[in-house]
């Protein structure tokens, strides 16, 4: 239990920190998906079947909704890229939570990280139909240098939907292709496939069913399993 405990806090932490875009500048309407692979893995298959396989976001106006399904839960973001808030739905064990985060709050975690820069570079790479432009993003924490490779496109908007994640704020568009990197493994998200189509509006509503906590409340319930 205690590897499934590990696991949960991992993804929980994902789904507050993970460049979730929102979106801005060009209107844009639809169903983004991502495909998550785990490059230079020493899970199992078996372990592997636990870890989600697909990221959706839901765009609609100045709202989105991103998706993650992972063998222990359903984990979903609402995201508020005018007012630069969010709202966490963890649905996990037959347990449903809310977890609100503050603009100042976001403002507050950005600053408390490493400060990365970002390299452009020419090379380009069609990724789910578009032509997305590379950068090279370098962070340095506790002296220890870690880069990034990412695509992106501006095709849907600006920096500005990169708001809530440190790592990739000042990437100048949409992430089509990007890693997140835990303690236990490395994330790869690229996306598959993009649909124009009609969201309805309910889908950025938190349902009534869901328990309104805090992160601080959530990491210590999750992670204090045995």
């Amino acid at each position: 239990m205690k590897k499934i405990s590990a696991l949960i806090v991992a993804f929980t932490f994902i789904l507050f920190f993970c460049p979730y875009q929102v979106w801005s500048g060009k209107p844009f309407e639809g169903v983004i998906t991502y495909k998550i692979t785990y490059p230079d893995s020493k899970f199992t298959e078996s372990q592997l079947a636990m870890f989600p396989k697909l990221m959706t976001i839901s765009v609609k106006g100045e709202k989105a909704l991103t998706e993650i399904n992972t063998g222990m839960g359903n984990q979903k973001e609402i995201i508020d890229y005018v007012q630069k808030t969010k709202v966490g739905l963890i649905d996990m064990m037959g347990q449903k939570f809310a977890v609100k985060q503050t603009a100042e709050e976001i403002e507050k975690e950005n600053a408390s990280g490493a400060k990365p820069t970002v390299e452009l570079s020419s090379e380009t790479k069609l990724i789910a139909g578009y032509t997305c432009k590379k950068a090279i993003v370098t962070v340095e924490d506790k002296g220890v240098k870690s880069t990034y490779e990412v695509f992106y496109t501006e095709e849907f908007g600006t920096k500005a939907l990169n708001f809530d994640n440190p790592l990739y704020k000042d990437i100048d568009g949409v992430l089509m292709e990007f890693t997140m990197k835990t303690q236990q493994f490395t994330m790869k998200f690229s996306v598959s496939n993009i649909e124009k189509k009609s969201i309805p509006s309910k889908l950025f509503e938190i349902p009534p069913d869901y328990k309104l906590t805090t992160q601080e409340e959530l990491k210590s319930k999750f992670g204090g399993m045995e």
